[in-house]
């Protein structure tokens, strides 16, 4: 075929005088020439020719049933998706080359600082934790010092210095047996005694030791309930027992008519502590303004009034009141 031949656009069929207004068909065995206003591609895709490599275009006769302009631009388009399909493949495959190729990275320990800063202050966090460990533990090896907040904020809440009760359910009292008759008042005796036991200087050992007496109590000698209207503990909290309004079972005779103190521990020789005189005072200066004890009251020892029972010896405790107004 010549090169005239070439020339002449096979649409129009007219001479191809500008070779700047011609497309070639991009099919080796054909080459033959349009004009670009003959294949009815609009500007952007003769432009995207011009600038994609290897998006190519093909003329009618190549294409066989391609025949349209219509159907030229549907399968320029698709060979542009082709064009794009192989881009994503190759950028794909670099990019997974790039990961096998660089080291492996580990995450940052903070995302929020370069990752030598996170690595300093997390050890400089760790360092002060044990830091602080041991030197709580120093502490309380050394001067007891959680031990002393203990007792000084739980156990002895109170300390004689305040009138503090500790009610039946703080010191896990059970139900009496059966129930307990009322107390006429003001009572006009009010009797003080030991309860014979272990001492206490803590509230989980008074809690203790009363609570094992309401069993002795009930077990034991059958009584209804803890027999004392109130217990002393050297914690310097007051214990109630059977309260202000229920007849004891103290001292057979007095019980109806009196109020009963009794001093957790055994005071033969042993002096009852500042704790437990002081709230003593206040325990019974708030009897009289709640009407349960009469102004003109008696206090007294157990021993005094039974001289022969043994279980009511205690000269250390009763020593303790010689010189108080009501004692007699």
């Amino acid at each position: 075929m010549s090169r005239i031949a070439l020339e002449i656009c096979l649409k129009c069929h007219e001479k191809i005088v500008d070779n700047s207004s011609r497309i070639e068909c991009d099919n080796g065995l054909c080459g033959r020439f349009y004009h670009l206003k003959c294949t009815e591609l609009n500007e952007d895709q003769l432009n995207m020719l011009d600038a994609v490599p290897n998006l190519r275009w093909k003329c009618d006769s190549c294409l066989g049933r391609l025949k349209t302009g219509a159907k030229m631009s549907q399968w320029l388009e698709n060979s542009l998706r082709e064009h794009e399909k192989r881009l994503e493949i190759l950028e794909q495959g670099l990019q997974k080359r790039s990961k096998l190729n660089d080291p492996p990275q580990t995450p940052p320990i903070c995302p929020f600082l370069p990752n030598t800063i996170g690595r300093k202050a997390v050890t400089i966090t760790v360092l002060f934790v044990l830091f602080t460990t041991l030197l709580g533990i120093v502490l309380a090896t050394t001067t007891n010092l959680f031990g002393k907040t203990l007792n000084q904020n739980l156990d002895n809440i109170g300390g004689g210095l305040i009138l503090r009760f500790v009610e039946r359910q703080q010191w896990l009292a059970q139900p009496p047996q059966k129930k307990i008759p009322d107390l006429e008042q003001p009572v006009r005796m009010v009797i003080v005694m030991p309860t014979n036991s272990d001492n206490c200087t803590t509230q989980a050992q008074c809690v203790f030791r009363v609570r094992l007496r309401q069993s002795f109590d009930i077990e034991s000698v059958q009584e209804d309930d803890i027999v004392y209207n109130f217990l002393i503990g050297g914690d310097g909290n007051v214990y109630v027992g059977r309260g202000w309004d229920q007849v004891g079972a103290h001292m057979a005779g007095y019980n109806s008519k009196s109020l009963s103190l009794a001093y957790i521990g055994s005071f033969q020789t042993l002096k009852p502590s500042d704790k437990q005189l002081n709230v003593t005072r206040l325990l019974l200066a708030r009897g009289v303004k709640l009407g349960k004890i009469a102004p003109n009251y008696r206090l007294t020892a157990a021993s005094k009034l039974e001289p022969s029972l043994t279980q009511y010896k205690a000269d250390a405790l009763y020593q303790s009141f010689g010189n108080w107004t009501h004692w007699s």
